[in-house]
């Protein structure tokens, strides 16, 4: 089918039938067995006679005079002669009750009945055909007996009806005129007959309401709907298929009945809907167009259901914002977050995938995002520095060729802690400006006195860029170092350096210089390491370049 309730063409001319019959049963090619009947009073054959051999257990509704009922049934003679049947034509009878169109008898055994309840109704000539008869049909002053089973009943004043068996607490939006929903249904006929189910296609129709796309009855009974929220809708014909039905498994003025549950519903005048659930307290800096953000998320639909998760994958998603490379609402959502900070983001399909959506994302569907911001800089950022703590005698400012020792705390931007000196027991020791150290830090620990606390913040790019270190610091991570220097040990201007081994052999240039050639270069000190050297600056035997001792001692000072 197209869809439960997408407008049809017209199909084929309604049948005109001669007799009383019974609705249509979809593939019923053959009238049930009548069942043997009970004992019962002698039939004066003054009036109709009824017989109620099956009722359904609900029966909301019973005919009355001036409703319009299908039904199917099988015509015969006392004696068991069959002269009619709608089940032969495959086809039900048709007809409003009381108003003249059925035979007398009919007209009034029909008052009454529920949808799928069976009679066998006896009709003495009077009420029938009379003492005429139908030529060749029915012979004059012919007792006939019916089988009748009742498919269908609607009256002209009917409207919707609205069953809601399920609501959600929280309902923030309901279906309104030109909203797009998208929602699953089971269509069967008004004796439960299934017609169609969009859960046997595994796929939601998708429409817009109230614009004509659907057939009028479904239209009024969309609206007011939740997400999540389930109903009946009971359509009648005039607002369904009418007269000629769909032409296909529809048949005509058929009232129709939907059981729906709404998936998803926006609006094409939507925007991207944010829903801040935890901002920090501090909030030093939002991100900007341009920025570089490490983020959480678990996407999922409208009703709930999950098609993604950064969590899952163990791993942020990383991306610059504003600049395309997430889908536009999420361009948007992630603008003026903090770190630390959680959001929902809602995204309606034209600012997300579309019509077409993608892998676990059905076309045209509303996205959920609810995120967490680990970290977020600028490729523009340098070096945040912030002193903590300063001592009154703060005269000597370590520099460039400096030795260091420092206690430290390493951790993200969120607070995830990478990495400790405390822990370990021991102070981290470099040579400053040596490349020791990832450049940031280098420049994190210019100007520092002892005894000095400062929170050094380094954006990857200055620190371990977008490999980061595997098993120990993300990729494209900002790094927060505490840093407290405990001892400086100041150095020889740029160039030269001295450098202690306990006892240096007397010949010790010579030791070194490999070719004899009078020149100590830096591929000689490459050949084998004949130095383990520590900075002393009080008791020095031997002056090396700078760049040699670096090579010496890059062993000794790198952990």
């Amino acid at each position: 089918m197209a869809g439960p309730a997408a407008r049809r063409g017209p199909g084929c001319g309604s049948l005109l039938l001669l007799l009383p019959a019974l609705l249509v049963s979809w593939a019923a090619c053959q009238a049930p067995p009548v069942p043997a009947a009970a004992a019962e009073p002698p039939w004066d054959g003054a009036d109709v006679r009824v017989e109620r051999r099956f009722v359904p257990e609900r029966c909301p509704r019973a005919v009355r005079r001036g409703d319009f009922v299908r039904y199917h049934y099988l015509g015969a003679f006392p004696d068991g002669t069959r002269f009619d049947s709608s089940y032969d034509r495959g086809s039900t009878f048709n007809v409003f009750v009381g108003k003249g169109q059925l035979i007398a008898g009919m007209d009034k055994a029909l008052v009454g009945m529920c949808v799928n309840e069976r009679r066998f109704v006896k009709i003495p000539p009077k009420l029938a055909y009379g003492n005429e008869g139908v030529s060749g049909v029915i012979p004059p002053n012919a007792v006939l007996h019916f089988d009748v089973l009742l498919i269908d009943l609607w009256n002209s004043e009917d409207e919707v009806q609205v069953q809601t068996y399920f609501k959600p607490e929280k309902c923030t939006r309901t279906v309104q005129v030109s909203d797009f929903v998208r929602y699953h249904y089971n269509g069967t006929f008004l004796d439960g007959t299934l017609f169609d189910s969009s859960h046997n296609r595994m796929r939601t129709y998708d429409t817009y309401v109230g614009i004509g796309w659907l057939i009028p009855g479904m239209d009024q009974g969309l609206l007011g709907m939740c997400v999540g929220e389930k109903r009946i809708i009971t359509i009648p014909p005039f607002l369904a298929y009418g007269e000629e039905g769909d032409g296909k498994e529809i048949p005509g003025q058929a009232s129709l009945v939907f059981d729906v549950v709404l998936l998803d519903l926006h609006n094409p005048k939507d925007g991207i809907t944010i829903e801040n659930q935890q901002v920090p307290e501090s909030c030093e800096r939002r991100s900007q167009t341009g920025d570089f953000l490490r983020y959480h998320y678990n996407g999922t639909l409208l009703d709930g259901t999950l098609f993604d998760s950064s969590y899952s994958r163990n791993r942020t998603y990383d991306t610059y914002v504003g600049k395309g490379y997430v889908i536009a609402g999420m361009d948007e959502g992630l603008l003026g977050v903090c770190t630390g900070e959680k959001r929902r983001i809602i995204i309606p399909p034209h600012l997300g995938y579309g019509e077409e959506g993608r892998g676990k994302i059905p076309g045209s569907a509303v996205l959920v995002f609810d995120i967490h911001v680990v970290d977020f800089h600028n490729p523009s950022d340098s070096v945040s520095i912030t002193v903590n703590y300063k001592p009154s005698n703060c005269t000597v400012l370590s520099k460039k060729g400096d030795y260091l020792k420092y206690h430290y705390n390493a951790s993200l931007l969120d607070g995830t802690l990478l990495d400790s000196t405390h822990s370990l027991g021991r102070t981290y020791n470099i040579v400053l400006g040596s490349g020791q150290v990832v450049v940031g830090m280098d420049m994190g620990l210019q100007d520092m006195c002892v005894g000095e606390r400062r929170t050094v913040v380094i954006p990857p790019h200055l620190g371990y860029g977008e490999d980061g270190v595997e098993g120990e610091v993300p990729g494209s991570a900002v790094l927060v170092f505490d840093i407290e220097l405990l001892e400086l040990v100041s150095g020889l201007p740029e160039g030269y350096m001295f450098v202690w081994n306990g006892e240096v052999s007397p010949n010790l240039f010579e030791e070194i210089d490999q070719n004899h050639d009078g020149e100590v270069l830096l591929e000689e000190t490459q050949v084998e390491p004949v130095l383990r050297c520590e900075l002393l600056v009080s008791a020095c035997r031997i002056i090396l370049p700078l760049s040699m001792y670096v090579v010496l001692s890059h062993s000794t000072y790198l952990p």
